[in-house]
């Protein structure tokens, strides 16, 4: 089942994709319901039993409504850093465990929405990635138990300014303790970047159309990813070319996360290029506009347009 939230006849709702995918038919929601997908995520089985029992309400069709981001308020959006293995030949240093940052849940916007560019942001690219959403919260997952804590997953494109991570980062000398004498240190030549503008800015998350739920994608890991410029295919790769794959990536972030229901977790970036297309870091959404698009197979296609101030 393809979940969306929306907004339509002045009030933001909760539906489903029709089975023509031409209309977001409204599921109950307040009182006894839940009033966001968020809420239905949290209620359980039980919830999502209730509200698949009370059946569809009246159905909007899809280009008549405002999508939302299908999680408007999850508590955290792990991201993945460098989980392609297309970038095995260019890192020169790294982890071999998943390496991950944080996006707020206020830098969601829903598809159809517009990116923020400003001028002093920059270059701009999009990253297209398979995104998961967390149904069943908890810490210390086993990696075998890793898909009974998944509810579903959409399409997530990671904005990101190279620009301004350039501009974040440091190079400086690291003081570290020296030997085994707590009173001695030394100085060692580090680099250091934080992400908190380059990825966290407002409207640098975009999710959606949907979440489907786990049922409908047979293999997360053999999913087709297509990224677009104003329809001009950029990049095409699949699932299966990322490094650190779902199970091992729940079990790693709950060492230390605290998993919690609606939580997002992005993949990391399909970088194939396309034969037809480039690069998405050539893609610059602050210097052409345009819309971007991030289609994944079985999940639908998420597209964003460009605003500037």
């Amino acid at each position: 089942m393809k979940l969306a939230s929306f907004y339509a006849d002045g009030r933001e709702r909760i539906g489903v994709a029709s089975a023509d995918g031409s209309s977001l038919i409204e599921l109950p929601s307040g009182g006894d319901h839940p009033r966001t997908v968020l809420e239905l995520i949290e209620g359980g089985e039980a919830a999502w039993a209730a509200a698949k029992a009370a059946g569809g309400g009246k159905a909007y069709a899809v280009d008549e409504v405002q999508w939302r981001a299908p999680v408007r308020t999850p508590s955290k959006i792990v991201c993945l850093a460098l989980n392609n293995s297309a970038n095995a030949s260019r890192i020169m240093k790294g982890p071999k465990h998943p390496a991950t940052f944080i996006k707020p849940w206020s830098a969601l916007i829903g598809h159809g929405e517009a990116v923020l560019c400003k001028p002093h942001y920059g270059r701009c690219h999009p990253e297209p990635e398979l995104a998961v959403v967390i149904g069943k919260g908890g810490k210390d997952i086993a990696a075998e138990n890793a898909y009974d804590h998944v509810f579903g997953y959409t399409a997530h494109n990671d904005i990101t300014s190279p620009t301004m991570r350039d501009e974040d980062t440091f190079f400086y000398r690291a003081i570290h303790p020296k030997g085994g004498d707590a009173g001695e240190i030394e100085y060692v030549d580090s680099w250091v970047s934080y992400p908190g503008r380059y990825k966290a800015s407002d409207t640098f998350s975009c999710l959606g159309p949907y979440i489907v739920t786990k049922d409908e994608i047979a293999d997360p890991h053999d999913l087709r990813v297509a990224c677009y410029h104003n329809d001009r295919l950029v990049t095409e790769d699949n699932t299966r070319n990322l490094t650190h794959h779902i199970p091992a990536v729940i079990a790693f972030v709950s060492s230390y996360m605290t998993l919690i229901p609606g939580d997002v977790i992005s993949m990391g970036t399909a970088l194939q290029a396309s034969a037809k297309g480039g690069a998405v870091q050539n893609v610059d959404m602050n210097k052409f506009g345009g819309t971007v698009s991030v289609e994944i197979e079985g999940i639908g296609k998420l597209t964003n347009g460009v605003r500037w101030e």
